[in-house]
C-alpha cells in the first residue's frame, strides 16, 4: 500500500497487513499531501490509524456499521472517521482517568457510537 485516502476505503487484508507505524505515515502523508494543517498531526494520524483497524474488524465492532450509518446521514467518509476518532478519543480519556470501570471497558464506547449522529457531530463544531 502507498498511498492512503480516508475518502475510499482501503482494503482491510490489505490495511492489516502493514504495520502500524506505516499505517500511521501513510495517514500523515495524506493529509501533508491535502495541506490540512492539525495542532497535532501524530495524534491525529494514530487516532485515523486506530479507527481505519476497528472498520477492517467487519463485524467484531460496531465502527464499520457507525461509519456506514454517519456516510448515509450525509457525511463523508472522512468526516465520518473523524466523529468516530472524537468518541473514540473520549472513550480513550475516560479510560485513562479510570472512570469506565465495567466489566467490559469497550461497552460504552460502543453505546457512545450508537448515539453518535452526523447531524451532533456537524453541530460541535
Amino acid at each position: 500500500m502507498k498511498h492512503y485516502d480516508p475518502l475510499k476505503p482501503p482494503a482491510p487484508e490489505q490495511w492489516r497487513t502493514i504495520g502500524e507505524q506505516q499505517q500511521i505515515q501513510l495517514v500523515q502523508d495524506y493529509h501533508r499531501r491535502a495541506r490540512i494543517r492539525l495542532p497535532n498531526a501524530m495524534v491525529h494520524a494514530v487516532i485515523h490509524a486506530v479507527v481505519e483497524n476497528q472498520i477492517a474488524l467487519g463485524d467484531e465492532t460496531p465502527v464499520r456499521r457507525t461509519v456506514q450509518r454517519l456516510i448515509s446521514e450525509g457525511l463523508d467518509r472522512h468526516e465520518s472517521i473523524h466523529a468516530v476518532g472524537s468518541v473514540l478519543a473520549g472513550h480513550m480519556n475516560d479510560l485513562l482517568r479510570g472512570s469506565d470501570a465495567g466489566a467490559d471497558p469497550n461497552s460504552s464506547y460502543y453505546v457512545a457510537l450508537g448515539q453518535l449522529t452526523a447531524k451532533d457531530w456537524l453541530q460541535s463544531g
